[in-house]
This record gives C-alpha cells, structure tokens and sequence, in this order.
C-alpha cells in the first residue's frame, strides 16, 4: 500500500491556502450543496475536507449542528475566521480524512467535496473505511468528485460512476448518481469541471 506522511501531505495542503484561495475555494457553497442544504441533511454534519468552512458554515446557519475538519491549518484558521465573523457556533478541527475516528464522535450526513479525487488507488479504501469509522447506520454521504467527462488531464484525477460504486460496495449503498458541474475560481460557467454527484448510505456498522 502506498504510504502517505501526514506531514509532507498537510505541509502539501497548507500551502495551498497560504498564497491566496486555491480553484477549488470559490467563497461561497458549491451549488450541489446548496440545493441539498433543505432537506438532505440529517445533524449532526460532518464537512470533511472543509477548506475555508463554507459547507460548514452554510448548514450551521441552517440551525445543524456541523463540525469541518481538514488537514490544512490555514483553512481551518480561515473557516474559525469566518465563523465568527457571521456569529455560528461550528466545530472546526485540523485533521486527516484518513484518521476520521480521532475525532471521537459519529455523525448522521457527511459532505465530502472534492476530497474523494484527491486519493489514489491504494488510498481510496483506507478513506472509505476512514468514513465507515464515523458514519453511523442510515447516515448518508453526499459526495461530489471530478468525472471522467471532464476534458484534459488539468487539475485532479477523473472519477468515473463505476469508481464510487467499486469504492463504495461493502457497508455502503450507493443510491443516486447525477451529473453535476464543479464550480472554481477559473473559466467561465461553461467551462467548469463536470463532476458526479453521490448519496450514498452506509448500511451496516
């Protein structure tokens, strides 16, 4: 299995963040949230892979009870920024995706945008059963990845439904898949990154 130093990849991650938003932090929800935001969610919310906390932040002014973890310190300063700018109570930690059991507590919907694509092969399952950890019976991830109908090779690997069905087969179902677009800080409206859209229920403990 390829190893990952936890280390090198938040040194990796953080640096993202400290020379201005990276594409992927547009300072507002992704639109497939948004949509979600009235009625997909169950508390309490997990935003793994938070960044600058807006999925957080958007269903704890929901009145959800929602916690962000991300292994980028400078996002997770920026999220504890904002939250207290807008006055929202979240709980928001430095921590890793792979290690989602050291936050000692389970949650009923998980939002992960753009975390999943990130990962190779060999680190896909360790994320997955990282979320198995955390993700109580009935509770349901919301998942949005990069697809492989997005053109070129710019930017993450392309994930195709065939992935997330293969990733996701043991204690998981996974009930819907939808085109959606990735919403970034690059190109225009029609240009953004095509993405599939995941609810996928964990079935078993």
């Amino acid at each position: 299995m390829t190893e990952r130093s936890p280390r090198s990849a938040a040194s990796g991650w953080d640096s993202a963040y400290r020379g201005g938003p990276p594409p992927w932090d547009i300072g507002r929800p992704q639109a497939a949230f948004l949509r979600l935001a009235d009625g997909a969610f169950t508390s309490p919310v997990l935003d793994c892979g938070c960044g600058t906390g807006e999925h957080a932040l958007m269903l704890a002014e929901r009145g959800f009870e929602a916690t962000g973890v991300d292994l980028a310190a400078t996002a997770i300063r920026l999220a504890r920024q904002k939250a207290e700018r807008r006055g929202l109570s979240v709980d928001l930690r430095v921590g890793d995706a792979l290690d989602l059991a050291a936050l000692g507590q389970t949650f009923a919907s998980v939002v992960d945008s753009g975390v999943f694509h990130t990962f190779s092969d060999e680190l896909r399952p360790v994320y997955v059963a990282s979320l198995a950890d955390v993700v109580r019976p009935g509770g349901t991830l919301h998942l949005l990845s990069f697809s492989e109908l997005t053109p070129g090779d710019a930017g993450p690997r392309r994930v195709t439904q065939a992935e997330l069905r293969e990733a996701f087969c043991d204690g998981w179902s996974v009930e819907e898949i939808t085109a959606e677009r990735f919403e970034v800080t690059y190109g225009s409206p029609v240009d953004r990154p095509h993405a599939w859209l995941a609810r996928i229920v964990r079935t078993s403990s």
